[in-house]
């Protein structure tokens, strides 16, 4: 049986709190995306790696801070982002996951408690749900949250990421189209959440950073490009995903695109002042 998408009339898009959302994503009373639950708190991608494999991902990040800006890292073995969250759990907190062995997706559950190990080192990067509540406050449309089901619309570019140790493969990219005003505007607004991902990596025709096709996303659901618009792309927290496929990394786990970790940080704590 398909589970049905709850709308925008779901009590848990009125919620403020985020710790009352992670509750109810432990219970698993929630285990779809996270895109419009409580404006205004950073959201997160997740990435858990051996502590064998962290220094070369923690060099990873910081060589490539566009996709993969750092939050928080965690002591290995400890789920807990004392920082960010303290109280919350990093194996059960996420409405979905996923599980790499090999360069392979081998399991997507909604929790990783049978997977957890003792050695593991949690990642937490900066995401663009947190800026897409500040352009909305700005005055510009975001479309994948004008329907009753929000969404995300993301690519695997042609942009190569700096290699790190094993670390390599392509940028994922989010796309939000616009007029070409409010993508000036957008840039102005972005620029400041340098830990969410930044201002936009490119601007207008997808087929110079390697996307053929708009209408096929790889991850998330197509968006209407509308005559006048312009389509605008950002640096997407999904790269280590797809870095993980292209250079056969042992084990990671990950969140499922689209399926955030919520902190207790305020979007203006990850934006400059």
């Amino acid at each position: 049986m398909v589970e049905t998408l709850p709308t925008r009339r779901h009590p848990l898009y009125r919620e403020g709190d985020p710790r009352r959302v992670r509750e109810a994503i432990r219970r698993k009373e929630w285990r779809w995306g996270t895109s419009g639950l409580v404006p205004g708190y950073t959201q997160a991608n997740l990435v858990l790696l051996p502590k064998a494999d962290a220094f070369d991902f923690l060099l990873f990040c910081l060589r490539n801070p566009k996709p993969c800006p750092l939050l928080e890292v965690t002591e290995p073995g400890n789920p807990e982002p004392v920082l960010t969250a303290p109280g919350a759990d990093l194996r059960t907190d996420v409405p979905r996951y996923r599980v790499f062995r090999h360069g392979e997706v081998v399991d997507e559950p909604y929790d990783i408690l049978r997977w957890w190990r003792d050695d593991l080192v949690g990642f937490l990067l900066g995401c663009s749900f947190t800026f897409e509540y500040a352009l909305q406050q700005a005055g510009i449309p975001v479309r994948g949250l004008e329907g009753e089901h929000p969404t995300f619309t993301a690519y695997v570019s042609g942009i190569l990421c700096a290699p790190a140790g094993k670390f390599r493969g392509r940028m994922v990219v989010t796309m939000r189209p616009m007029s070409p005003a409010d993508a000036i505007r957008a840039v102005q607004v972005t620029a400041r959440f340098s830990k969410a991902h930044g201002a936009p990596v490119h601007i207008g025709d997808p087929g110079a950073i390697g996307i053929p096709d708009l209408g096929r996303p790889d991850f998330g659901s197509p968006v209407e490009v509308r005559p006048g618009e312009v389509p605008v792309f950002w640096a997407c927290g999904i790269t280590p995903q797809v870095v993980a496929l292209e250079s056969g990394v042992e084990f990671m786990v990950t969140h499922y695109p689209g399926h955030m970790f919520i902190t207790d940080l305020r979007d203006e704590a990850v934006a400059l002042s």
